[in-house]
């Protein structure tokens, strides 16, 4: 059973930087894609960043140029390096990983303050 695990989240000033991780328990070079999702309260969850088997990105129009998303293949662990934070950015950080069947972790709150 793959498990992906969230850490690095938190609370942060507006402007600020935070950097989430996902590490999971099996290869990631195993995953077709692996995407960092929100969801923030009363809202549907949404899609902030994908990377590809063969490390190409994808960014929600909110988070571009703001945001990168990477991957450590020898650590098992996909990171999301958040900076110019908005109080907007708050929500709930899930990591999820697809290849047969779909895959995630239990979430990460950040939390942005004005």
């Amino acid at each position: 059973q793959v498990q992906l695990v969230e850490s690095g989240g938190g609370l942060a000033q507006a402007g600020g930087s935070l950097r989430l991780a996902c590490e999971s328990s099996t290869t990631i070079l195993s995953f077709n894609t692996m995407d960092w999702y929100r969801q923030a309260p009363g809202k549907e969850r949404e899609l902030v960043a994908s990377i590809f088997k063969r490390g190409d990105t994808d960014y929600g129009d909110s988070v571009m140029g703001r945001f990168t998303i990477s991957r450590d293949k020898n650590k098992n662990t996909m990171y999301l390096q958040m900076n110019k934070l908005k109080p907007e950015d708050t929500a709930v950080y899930y990591c999820s990983a697809e290849n047969q069947r779909r895959y995630w972790g239990r979430g990460t709150q950040v939390t942005v303050s004005s």
